[in-house]
């Protein structure tokens, strides 16, 4: 990570003091205003529902997480169309990489198969767990 700074929190460690404060609060709005996918997905992973617990637009180092298990350290992701534009893929594939390195699994779902597809993606969610 470059030498950034990070506190230690727990088992993971999370954003630098000077961005945590800006990341909690983009946090929150995001939990305020979910997809109706990150709804969705989020009624069966609540509660650890799963048997697991997970923490939905968590921070963790300078990226904020739609879901994540800490104790399994398995991150997932849910898509919307603009996750499809090149720029977007590019930072999205060195967010995850950045992620792997600190020894988190990310699996990333879209929109659509949330929806259309949720036993599956429930199923996918426990094999990875």
């Amino acid at each position: 990570m470059g030498g950034r700074e990070v506190n230690m929190l727990r088992d993971f460690q999370t954003a630098s003091s000077d961005r945590y404060a800006l990341l909690k609060d983009y946090a929150r709005e995001n939990r305020n205003n979910q997809t109706n996918a990150e709804k969705c997905l989020w009624q069966q992973l609540r509660g650890s529902g799963l048997g697991a617990k997970f923490k939905r637009q968590h921070i963790i180092y300078d990226f904020i997480v739609d879901f994540v298990c800490l104790e399994k350290k398995l991150i997932v992701e849910v898509d919307g169309a603009y996750h499809f534009t090149n720029q977007q893929m590019e930072h999205d594939a060195y967010r995850t990489e950045e992620l792997e390195q600190f020894g988190f699994r990310v699996i990333r779902f879209t929109n659509d198969e949330v929806i259309n597809e949720t036993e599956r993606v429930i199923q996918t969610i426990k094999n990875k767990l």
